[in-house]
């Protein structure tokens, strides 16, 4: 479990499709507290048990009278169902994502769906991107100046990209220029300085201009 900053973790588990030692094969989740709830972000509890333990001893010394489960994008439901039954007894307890992401869930009464540029719990608004429009939607955090992606962007070798879904050829590249940058581009004027991502590493300062250029580069594709 990664204390990022007061506030906000980060930690980590084993993705549940993709192959060991590929780019992808540990995906991360985020906890954070913000305006007296707990906001927990595309939770994935690790299989391993003592790493499972060390992660819900940070969210349980956490909790308090709100916890709100944000899913970025609905293959991102994971472990929020599990979540949502541990906490509802002690807290109010919601799962929050776009309505596809309703049909992981076996039980759906604590779920609602996300409305772009709504406020949800601590503040977060989540934001629609993509030309047709994604199921994804970044979420933005004032109380950490902090965005988070699902899939969209990724980090590399430092660097955030724009992960495409296809190999990227002439046709790709022009699509992710001229139709998807331009749909995350008004994310830009958030102005937020820390870029969090579920695939790669979080960009802990300067995250707008990390963002802003990875809208100007070509496309990235990886594929596990």
């Amino acid at each position: 479990m990664q204390k990022l900053t007061d506030g906000l973790w980060r930690w980590t588990a084993r993705h549940p499709d993709w192959h060991p030692g590929e780019f992808g094969a540990e995906v991360a989740a985020f906890a954070a507290r913000a305006d007296g709830a707990l906001l927990l972000i595309d939770p994935l509890l690790p299989e391993d048990e003592a790493a499972a333990v060390g992660v819900l001893e940070v969210l349980d010394s956490q909790v308090g009278d709100r916890v709100a489960i944000l899913v970025s994008i609905p293959y991102h439901v994971r472990s929020s169902e599990e979540l949502w039954r541990r906490y509802r007894k002690d807290a109010e307890t919601t799962i929050h994502g776009h309505p596809a992401a309703a049909k992981r869930l076996k039980d759906r009464s604590a779920f609602e769906e996300i409305e772009p540029g709504t406020p949800l719990p601590g503040g977060v608004t989540a934001h629609a991107i993509g030309k047709p429009r994604r199921y994804e939607m970044p979420l933005h955090l004032p109380s950490h100046d902090a965005l988070v992606f699902g899939d969209a962007i990724a980090e590399t070798d430092g660097r955030l990209v724009m992960w495409a879904t296809d190999k990227v050829d002439a046709k790709v590249a022009s699509f992710y220029r001229d139709r998807f940058a331009p749909s995350v581009e008004p994310l830009l004027e958030l102005g937020a300085e820390n870029v969090l991502v579920t695939h790669g590493e979080p960009i802990m300062g300067g995250g707008t201009d990390a963002l802003r250029k990875a809208l100007k580069a070509k496309p990235w594709y990886h594929h596990g």
